[in-house]
């Protein structure tokens, strides 16, 4: 029987922005919280979010990499010691300037007094990690110094979306400082391929590495490196960065060491992170009109059985069955550990529960009843494609790994034809203007997609691409060699770059 309505409503196609907060209502991955632009991450979210963790973490110790922590709170004047970085982040800072809570004359409470100094709640942490080091690193023996922290992290956002832009937020950066240039250059490219590995591997999302434009640069950064992905409304995402920060923060925070010859020399450092985008990247990179789809290797759940039965009799066998079940399968190998499975012996009707899971995303679905365990068979339904289809209980159990890989392949190749059917070069300003602008008006939020374009840097392109809503994603790093015009200028253009509509 064909399907005659969708579990999310509005679709994708109805409102893309509607339908992206109807998902995570669906999934119940997170809710608007009492403060203004915060979010609750709810336990299945942040069961998602702990995959991703659990994860990067270990990739970054096979990198050499350990984990510290630093302080939540900054003061007013180490910002203030790198000029572009403080320029670039004063607008998002979020300022502590009193202590201590009192009761006033009218019997509220009021802040005891002002502090000497105002404290800034972490927006990054170049500047606070920067002194410490400072103190650290007193010879080039000392270095490299690898160090990543998992924090919170407070940006001031007036227009907020859950899990891609909010106030507060979760996130890992990593700080490291370097005896030379050619060293932190290394640093930089490596923990950038590490995040196009674990987008491509772990997410299913394909990505493009590239270096940034100066206008998109880390503000204190001599050069930013991200990895862009296209989201189904066919916009970009910046899903991760990796910055080369030179000697620019060394000499702000006066980190500086004996070399080999006992020369006085200023480090160099780079930083890098990712943060809890990833759960809203990996939301509109997979899921549909009935709400989420997770990618297997970061599910929380791999597989949910569902117990179905008439009466006690039938409930006692149908659990037995079951159990025995779910112990088969968590003995089972799957990515780095064992298959993820539950039973869902929730006393509500079948067709909800079906429903409550796949809103979730849960890869395989896993229905049992006295008919099933006659044939001693499972009745198996895949979130990715929605086939189901009845299978012998150990063929299930023998092949579950191969069918999670299978999923996985799925997701990646369907979000990789997304990106190659929405990619176009373009060497025509008009061709761009149109490629650009929503063809129906009562739809702007699908947009054209990547335009591929030769381009050189120059203030006049900026009207153009801010009245279009557009911005240059990055310069790849993996390119043709195809000299060109700009299409804006008319000047020689080295290669073409990326542009799209972006988160």
């Amino acid at each position: 029987m064909a399907k005659t309505s969708n579990a999310i409503s509005p679709t994708r196609a109805e409102d893309y922005p509607q339908w992206y907060q109807q998902v995570i209502k669906a999934a119940d991955l997170a809710e608007v919280s009492p403060v203004r632009g915060c979010m609750v991450i709810k336990p299945w979210g942040y069961a998602l979010w702990e995959n991703m963790q659990r994860v990067l973490d270990r990739m970054f110790k096979d990198t050499g990499h350990q984990n510290a922590y630093f302080p939540l709170f900054i003061p007013m004047s180490f910002l203030e010691k790198e000029a572009q970085h403080v320029e670039g982040f004063a607008k998002e800072c979020a300022v502590v300037t009193h202590y201590r809570l009192e009761h006033g004359a009218d019997g509220r409470l009021v802040p005891a007094g002002p502090l000497e100094e105002p404290l800034i709640v972490r927006p990054t942490s170049e500047t606070i990690v920067g002194a410490m080091y400072a103190k650290w690193i007193q010879s080039y023996r000392d270095l490299p110094v690898l160090i990543n922290q998992w924090a919170n992290v407070v940006r001031w956002e007036m227009r907020t979306r859950m899990f891609l832009r909010t106030a507060e937020f979760l996130w890992q950066e990593g700080h490291t400082a370097h005896a030379t240039q050619e060293e932190a250059w290394e640093e930089t490219r490596r923990m950038l391929d590490v995040y196009a590995q674990f987008a491509e591997q772990y997410m299913a999302m394909p990505v493009i590495k590239g270096e940034k434009s100066a206008g998109e640069r880390f503000p204190g950064a001599v050069s930013t490196l991200s990895i862009e992905a296209m989201m189904q409304d066919r916009k970009a995402l910046q899903a991760g960065t990796s910055h080369f920060l030179g000697q620019n923060f060394a000499r702000a925070q006066d980190i500086k060491f004996q070399d080999q010859h006992g020369q006085e020399v200023y480090a160099w450092t780079t930083s890098w992170g990712v943060s809890t985008r990833l759960v809203g990247a990996l939301l509109m990179t997979h899921s549909d009109d009935d709400g989420l789809v997770l990618p297997p290797r970061l599910a929380p759940q791999h597989v949910v059985i569902l117990p179905i039965y008439r009466d006690d009799q039938q409930r006692a066998e149908v659990l037995e069955y079951c159990q025995s079940l779910l112990q088969q399968l968590q003995a089972v190998d799957y990515g780095d550990g064992k298959v993820r499975v539950t039973i869902d012996d929730r006393d509500i009707r079948g067709g909800e529960k079906n429903w409550y899971h796949v809103k979730r995303g849960v890869p395989l679905r896993v229905e049992v009843g006295p008919k099933d365990m006659a044939k001693h068979s499972v009745f198996v339904g895949r979130r990715d494609s929605g086939s189901k289809e009845s299978v012998d209980r150990q063929q299930f159990v023998a092949t579950v790994a191969a069918t999670l890989d299978a999923i996985q392949t799925a997701l990646f190749d369907r979000a990789l034809a997304l990106r190659v059917k929405h990619t176009r070069p373009i060497d025509d300003l008009d061709e761009f203007r149109a490629f650009f602008t929503p063809q129906n008006a009562e739809d702007p939020e699908i947009h054209g997609g990547f335009a591929l374009c030769h381009w050189v840097d120059d203030p006049s392109v900026t009207p153009l691409l801010n009245d279009l809503k557009v911005t240059i994603r990055c310069l790849p790093l993996v390119h043709d060699d195809e000299p060109g015009t700009c299409i804006f200028t008319g000047r020689p253009s080295p290669q073409r770059v990326v542009f799209a509509k972006a988160y």
